[in-house]
């Protein structure tokens, strides 16, 4: 089991894997007002930078599962990194239908809303593991602005315009699944540089290293195109926010 390997390439050198930074995660912990030894579980965690550092500034503990061996791999390493191995635990396996056995405070999906079929469906997963009052954190993308075409839209890498919400629509999706939205952090475009523009280097690094590998004309194309894209597209249209919510 493992997410397609472009991705393990393209992304191998990042800590976060949506357009958070690490001064956004910390503000998130803030803005959620941990309190030591509150449960976090994170469906797609990536290379768990949102639990290594929430453990070590807030004291949180929990658990991560990601589909990606390579970013599990790296999360151990985190933790090990900033002592806090002893507070959270990073599984390798697929994090649709999981249910953690004992409940979260904080129950979260970040960007990989499609493992349990969209919005509304990764919200009700979580919630089957969410501890009577505790917050459910979606991170998901809407449009900054509307896109004026299809072609734009899949510019952006949306299959379509439908896709994704306007920010007042999408938040007020969630109040139609009966969730009030109790707090919001937005990504900015600084935040998508980071995210998108470091991947370049990690592509141009790895071409240089491997020349003749299957994968080097893909990787070639997209470092090619991908400032452009970026540029005319992802940054001027996209938007991205984590959004906590609780049942009403």
């Amino acid at each position: 089991m493992d997410i397609p390997r472009i991705f393990n390439i393209t992304e191998s050198a990042h800590r976060i894997h949506n357009p958070f930074t690490p001064e956004k995660l910390a503000t998130l912990g803030a803005a959620l007002r941990l309190e030591r030894g509150t449960r976090v579980l994170d469906l797609g965690s990536g290379s768990g930078e949102m639990l290594c550092t929430w453990a070590r500034d807030y004291g949180a503990i929990g658990t991560g599962i990601d589909m990606s061996r390579l970013f599990t791999e790296q999360a151990k390493r985190r933790a090990e990194e900033l002592g806090v191995a002893d507070q959270v635990h990073f599984i390798h396996g697929d994090a649709a239908g999981y249910v953690s056995d004992e409940k979260a405070g904080v129950a979260a999906c970040l960007g990989a809303t499609w493992i349990a079929g969209g919005v509304a469906g990764t919200i009700a997963l979580l919630a089957r593991s969410l501890r009577t009052g505790g917050i459910i954190l979606i991170g998901e993308p809407y449009w900054r602005q509307l896109p004026p075409t299809e072609d734009v839209a899949k510019m952006c890498l949306a299959g379509s315009i439908s896709d994704f919400r306007m920010l007042p629509e999408l938040l007020a999706s969630f109040g139609q699944l009966d969730y009030d939205v109790v707090e919001m952090v937005l990504a900015d475009q600084e935040g998508w540089d980071r995210y998108e523009a470091a991947k370049w280097l990690t592509m141009r690094r790895w071409l240089e290293a491997h020349p003749d590998d299957e994968l080097a004309k893909e990787v070639r194309a997209k470092l090619t195109s991908e400032p452009v894209r970026h540029a005319a597209y992802t940054r001027e249209y996209l938007g991205w926010g984590v959004f906590a919510l609780m049942a009403r």
